[in-house]
């Protein structure tokens, strides 16, 4: 068995963020499988712009749905504490962040790309949600993020080793122009693999077979238990 996932991700993205928190939890097990997983930070509005699509909140039927929905989803995945900051709109231009993110990814081991990407997530959906976008609060969020899996500018952990020196966060602050069209050619990427929004995945499995998914586990011919409703335990 083997294959890839590459999956599309945008910070302002709620179910980016639920997507990405589950490939964390199954990295392990997908690697035994002999999955390969990639994360590509894409803009959701360049996304949205390119494929004519809107997003959902803007159809007053899916807005009410997904009031029920994105708790649940989050609470799969053990999110207990995301919600979503109150002028969405405003602070949703993630292209500055994501260009720092594609620097590290190009510049850093994967898991030091990975673990700066969870302190991001964690920054924008966590109260008192981190606006991004203005460099003092970017700064901030990379100089607090640590290698252990959940830390970032918010934890009060003392034990864990910090992902940059303030140097190395200075040159990635520097270097995000440099990132300009890796990030406009990863978004365009998506919406040439068929990307309406995000999360968005293309999979490869062990017989070399593309397919595209959107807001679905089922991506290879791995083992795995869906849904599964069970009898009520006599207490």
């Amino acid at each position: 068995m083997g294959g890839k996932i590459e999956c599309f991700l945008d910070l302002s993205s709620y179910f980016s963020y639920v997507a990405f928190a589950d490939l964390a939890q199954n990295c392990d097990k997908l690697a035994a499988s002999g999955v390969d997983i990639e994360i590509h930070p894409v803009f959701l509005g360049g996304i949205n712009h390119l494929s004519g699509n809107s997003p959902p909140w803007l159809n007053k039927a899916k807005a009410k749905y997904l009031q029920y929905d994105s708790r649940r989803a989050a609470h799969r995945v053990g999110l207990f504490n995301i919600r979503s900051p109150p002028d969405l709109m405003a602070v949703a231009h993630t292209i500055s962040p994501l260009r720092a993110l594609h620097y590290i990814k190009a510049n850093y081991p994967q898991a030091t790309f990975l673990a700066a990407m969870e302190a991001c997530f964690i920054a924008f959906w966590t109260p008192p949600n981190v606006n991004l976008i203005p460099e003092e609060n970017l700064r901030a969020v990379l100089q607090g993020a640590t290698e252990k899996p959940g830390n970032s500018s918010s934890s009060s952990s003392s034990n864990s080793k910090k992902l940059f020196s303030e140097d190395e966060v200075e040159r990635i602050m520097q270097s995000r122009g440099s990132m300009k069209d890796v990030l406009l050619a990863t978004t365009k990427m998506a919406v040439d693999l068929g990307a309406f929004g995000a999360p968005w995945f293309w999979v490869t499995n062990d017989k070399g077979e593309q397919e595209p998914f959107f807001g679905s586990d089922r991506f290879l011919d791995i083992p795995f238990q869906d849904i599964a409703v069970l009898t009520p335990s006599k207490l």
